[in-house]
């Protein structure tokens, strides 16, 4: 039996153990990655024997939001594997608050680090650079936009978009008044394939419908939620979703104008018993304990997490994909979750046997919204060239008002 092999059934048997747990995920996963390559020198085998693995969050680890899905989830990845877990909420996206937190915790016998947020990247990056024996993975970013890959330094992500394509779909059939409000933080890569792909959702089962998107620029801003909320519900969006971390004010200021809402990042539909249609949860839980336990058996630098890994619904039966649709509530009814679900099935179509997904959400031909083409007919970015077109032509397709940051 092959060492991926022995790693895949013990972490599904860890997470059997763990169903109770919050932010599991027992779907299979992909390895549609390449390992980065130092050039050359000797492998560093950081992680290996880790006893305690050090998680950073940018905001409160209960925020209904992306916090307290990547907190839940380093949880029960530290019951899974046996691991001691330090966390630290709060963390700011700046070299001079986020490295002393990894130091901190480097000091505290971590050799292992979870920098979770987008702009911790700069301080991931650093650290790796001087403790080559600690592993340092990072949630979104991308290290082929350094000069160099680091044998001890990865990406991860899971393409959510495709729950959020979905989605919007539910959205696009439950309106009445065809606008929809888009609350967002600021205009990186996945940002910005949320947007578009809610829109192009809604667009597939209503063409009239137009999403209207306003950047909070910040992650969570109550206070600008609350007001970037209440500008959409006056511009007449009866739907309301975001890109937040922290997602409670948004949901719960469209449950009280008696507007429906869609969520993100986390199962929130106990703030909305009106509203709520559908929404995308994380459920890091399997990944993080397959990236963990790979770094423990001294796989890390061979393993696809050693550059940027990237997995969704396209990579048929892979076992870690780290998203999932929210149940649908009370305002989407059936004809809606009939709709959802028919493409939902459309992403688990694969004619030609080659393990890849006929369908895409975005395949060309595709324009944005001043009609530039930015894929060209028969185009199909893997995950890993979506985020870098994104990163380096921001855009909204058509049907998107709003500005881009």
């Amino acid at each position: 039996m092959s060492t991926t092999l022995k790693r895949l059934l013990a972490v599904l048997l860890a997470l059997t153990l763990l169903a109770t747990a919050c932010g599991d995920d027992d779907t299979a996963a992909s390895d549609d990655s390449t390992p980065s390559d130092d050039g050359g020198g000797a492998a560093v085998a950081c992680g290996t024997d880790a006893t305690k693995v050090g998680f950073l969050y940018v905001g409160a680890k209960d925020d209904f939001g992306y916090n307290q899905a990547a907190y839940e989830a380093a949880v029960a990845m530290g019951t899974a594997t046996g691991v001691e877990v330090i966390h630290a909420e709060n963390v700011p996206e700046t070299l001079e608050d986020a490295v002393p937190v990894m130091e901190d915790m480097i000091s505290r016998g971590a050799t292992i680090l979870f920098p979770t947020s987008f702009g911790h990247f700069d301080a991931a990056v650093a650290v790796a650079k001087d403790h080559p024996d600690v592993c340092v993975v990072h949630q979104g970013q991308l290290e082929a936009s350094l000069d160099a890959p680091l044998d001890n330094l990865g990406t991860y992500f899971s393409s959510v978009f495709e729950p959020v394509y979905l989605a919007g779909i539910a959205a696009g059939h439950a309106t009445k008044t065809n606008v929809l409000g888009y609350v967002y933080a600021i205009p990186i890569p996945q940002t910005l394939e949320n947007i578009n792909a809610f829109a192009l959702g809604a667009q597939s089962v209503n063409p009239d419908a137009k999403v209207i998107a306003v950047s909070t620029t910040s992650w969570c801003d109550p206070g600008k939620q609350a007001l970037a909320a209440n500008t959409l519900l006056e511009k007449n969006a009866d739907v309301l979703t975001q890109h937040q971390d922290c997602t409670k004010t948004i949901i719960e200021t469209a449950e009280n104008a008696g507007a429906m809402s869609v969520g993100y990042h986390y199962d929130a539909s106990e703030l909305a018993p009106t509203g709520w249609l559908t929404g995308s949860n994380w459920a890091w839980t399997a990944l993080y304990t397959d990236i963990v336990q790979t770094m423990i058996d001294g796989d890390f630098v061979t393993s696809p997490y050693n550059g940027d890994y990237r997995i969704g619904y396209r990579d048929i039966g892979a076992p870690f994909v780290a998203f999932e649709p929210s149940a649908p509530g009370p305002a989407l009814d059936a004809a809606g979750q009939a709709l959802v679900q028919e493409a939902y099935d459309k992403f688990f179509v694969d004619a030609d046997g080659d393990g890849i997904s006929d369908f895409s959400v975005f395949s060309g031909p595709l324009e944005d919204r001043d009609g530039n083409v930015m894929l060209a007919e028969g185009e199909t970015p893997d995950y890993v060239e979506l985020d870098t077109l994104f990163a380096t032509t921001p855009f909204f397709v058509k049907g998107v008002e709003g500005s881009l940051g």
